[in-house]
């Protein structure tokens, strides 16, 4: 039997940091330690995680709080909740304690959490760069070795990530129905029209970053990788090999399997091989990212599952195994249709649907001016509820993928990055979209979607609340502090 998707809900919540004076981006400094002993209080028994010295992180049961690629960008991944303990409704009260967790933390050092999903006025320049940079090993390989000019995403580019669990069986189905209709989610949680303080003609500037990160990459493959491909995936097979293909090159991979993902030391193969023309090796050399030394690595089945994030669309199947796939069994499922499937599954496996397309949204003081406090509460949980919906009914999301075509699409969703609600097509797209999933939730769970619904109706979206905001202080000699103020976020 098939587990109906969304047993368990989780929820990777990215959050823009600014100075509740000025507005000015701003990197946090003692906010882990005084997060931890509000948490503390509560008898949750935070831990508190370093790099090079520094704090980076609170863990707790129901999540850790953290940071995304800056100190001025919080982020906080939610253990998943299952049905049985609520679901939407539960996963929502604790976002709430987490915001209000999160501003009582930043009080202190003057600073807040703004409803934007980038700020509206900071540098990307390399100075700036340097200095709030999380000093994650990760980033050697990926700025110093593969050439992303990653600090493209340094002004605090955030998303709002739902996280779906979905059976093996239909993972590849329900990739392919979030994929195409994300120009619905683009354009109703758009919150990102301006950058370095000037209006950038995008209503969600925040997903212009992949293409500037990656189009001088030392490998083509890597922007390739965040261009959605010409067909939906057959299958979790066609999806591997579409990530791992002859046109991209393998990520640093693990000496150790243990270690975590953006913490590991590896080693980079020499020649730059795919990854699934190293799986299909005997052996590789390559050279050791902490000492340089020369080494031969073996392909084991854990470097399968190890590179599941080398793609940036707009959704991700993201999984974890009970046990590494042996290599001979991997490399014969992979040749099969549905032979990835089978073979997860008697491994154990466990996966969800990670939501990348819509931006940060939160409440405010202007959104509950104009919308009221009821359909501002929702603002948060409607991206999860609204990828949940269409997970459920994957028969009608599959309908409507095919109604409007998966070609005509992935065009939209660039006219969605640009205008939103204001173009025709993708307002038709998000109410159809908003349709099914309204359609396929539990009465108790669609007021979920109010604001998304008020979104739609008003065809006014963060973005365009932003723009109004910006524009009526454009004579403000304190335009940018006067505009974050209104934009503070209130935890409702």
């Amino acid at each position: 039997m098939i587990a109906r998707a969304g047993q368990t809900l989780g929820l990777e919540m990215e959050m823009a940091v600014a100075r509740r004076d000025t507005g000015a981006s701003h990197a946090v400094s003692g906010y882990f330690a005084r997060l931890a002993a509000i948490k503390a209080m509560r008898d949750e028994s935070p831990g508190l995680s370093q790099l090079a010295g520094r704090d980076v992180g609170v863990s707790v049961a129901a999540g850790e709080s953290g940071l995304d690629n800056g100190f001025n960008l919080l982020e906080t991944a939610f253990a998943p909740v299952s049905e049985r303990e609520g679901g939407l409704a539960e996963l929502g009260r604790r976002v709430r304690r987490e915001l209000d967790d999160a501003q009582a933390a930043l009080e202190a050092e003057g600073a807040t959490v703004l409803n934007v999903s980038e700020h509206p006025a900071c540098t990307l320049d390399p100075a700036w760069y340097a200095s709030v940079q999380v000093p994650r090993p990760i980033y050697r390989e990926l700025v110093g070795h593969r050439e992303w000019l990653h600090r493209v995403g340094i002004d605090a580019k955030a998303q709002n990530s739902p996280c779906t669990s979905v059976d093996v069986r239909q993972a590849a189905r329900a990739l392919n129905v979030v994929l195409a209709l994300a120009p619905a989610s683009v354009a109703i949680f758009a919150n990102s029209p301006l950058e370095n303080g000037r209006e950038t003609g995008f209503k969600e500037n925040r997903l212009t970053v992949w293409d500037r990160m990656f189009r001088h990459s030392r490998y083509a493959g890597d922007h390739y990788l965040q261009r959605l491909p010409e067909r939906p995936f057959a299958d979790l097979g066609d999806y591997f090999r579409w990530m791992f293909g002859p046109e991209t090159a393998s990520r640093c991979l693990p000496l150790a399997f243990e270690d975590g993902y953006k913490s590991a030391v590896g080693v980079y193969l020499q020649g730059s091989p795919s990854l699934s023309r190293f799986i299909a090796s005997e052996g590789w050399p390559g050279l050791r990212t902490d000492t340089g030394a020369s080494v031969t690595v073996a392909p084991h089945g854990g470097h399968f599952e190890y590179s599941q994030f080398a793609h940036f669309l707009d959704a991700r199947w993201r999984y974890r195994l009970a046990s590494p796939p042996p290599l001979p069994a991997l490399r014969e499922a992979w040749r099969r249709p549905g032979g990835i499937e089978e073979l997860y599954a008697g491994l154990g496996v466990v996966g969800y649907i990670e939501g990348r397309a819509p931006g940060a949204c939160f409440a405010d003081e202007q959104l509950v001016r104009e919308a009221g406090q009821a359909v501002a509460a929702t603002t948060v949980m409607a991206p999860s509820a609204l990828q949940l919906g269409l997970m459920r009914n994957l028969d009608a999301a599959e309908d409507l993928m095919r109604e409007w075509g998966w070609l005509r699409l992935r065009g939209l969703r660039a006219v969605a990055m640009r205008d939103a609600l204001d173009d025709d097509a993708v307002c038709a797209l998000a109410r159809d979209t908003l349709a099914v999933a309204q359609a396929s939730l539990d009465a108790g769970e669609r007021r979920w979607l109010d604001y998304a619904r008020y979104v739609v109706d008003s065809r006014s979206t963060g973005a365009d609340r932003l723009l109004r905001l910006w524009r009526g202080h454009a004579a403000d000699t304190r335009r940018l502090a006067a505009v974050c103020r209104a934009r503070a976020v209130l935890p409702l």
